[in-house]
């Protein structure tokens, strides 16, 4: 029984760990978090590994990321009223040139932002289909809807997606004139 245990939660983790980990950093999680953020999903899995239906893992393991995201939000807003203000989030990846490091993080940056200002239903729908590139029938199984309610979303997502990375370039162009 628990040699059934340790290779299950094993195989859990080596065929999601990949997916939660971007799932969690796309929902919002920062980069310095985002490890803990995983961890935490897989402590969950294996805490309530016998309620895991087979076949039905990622869907699990993808909801619980999300309750965690959710949980990580709250902490960061908290830490950052208490600091009294923003906290910048630290750089993790090294790039070949300052040039192609400051356009990186000016995409990365933009892309949280216009994440994190869309509502979590649309947010996770956008990521599942436009990052994860997962089929929309895989995105109703995975969240438990209808295609349609699916299709819905992305939808409104996509719209809300361009609106919001419109607005954000408009503020980004006239803080630039501003200087």
């Amino acid at each position: 029984m628990l040699a059934e245990r340790t290779a299950r939660l094993a195989a859990l983790a080596r065929d999601n760990f990949h997916f939660i980990w971007r799932s969690l950093r796309r929902l919002g999680v920062s980069a310095g978090s985002v490890d803990d953020a995983a961890q935490q999903v897989f402590e969950v899995a294996s805490r309530r590994l016998e309620e895991i239906e087979p076949g039905r893992e990622r869907a699990f393991l993808f909801k619980t990321a999300i309750l965690v995201t959710a949980e990580a939000t709250r902490r960061a807003a908290t830490q950052r009223a208490r600091d009294g203000g923003d906290a910048v989030d630290e750089l993790d990846a090294a790039l070949p040139s300052p040039e192609d490091a400051s356009d990186w993080l000016r995409r990365r940056l933009l892309l949280d932002r216009v994440l994190a200002a869309m509502p979590v239903d649309l947010r996770v729908t956008f990521v599942l289909f436009e990052l994860e590139e997962l089929s929309m029938i895989e995105i109703a199984r995975l969240l438990e809807l209808r295609p349609g309610t699916v299709a819905s979303r992305l939808r409104r997502a996509r719209e809300a997606f361009h609106t919001e990375a419109r607005r954000c370039r408009r503020l980004d162009s006239s803080e630039g004139q501003t200087e």
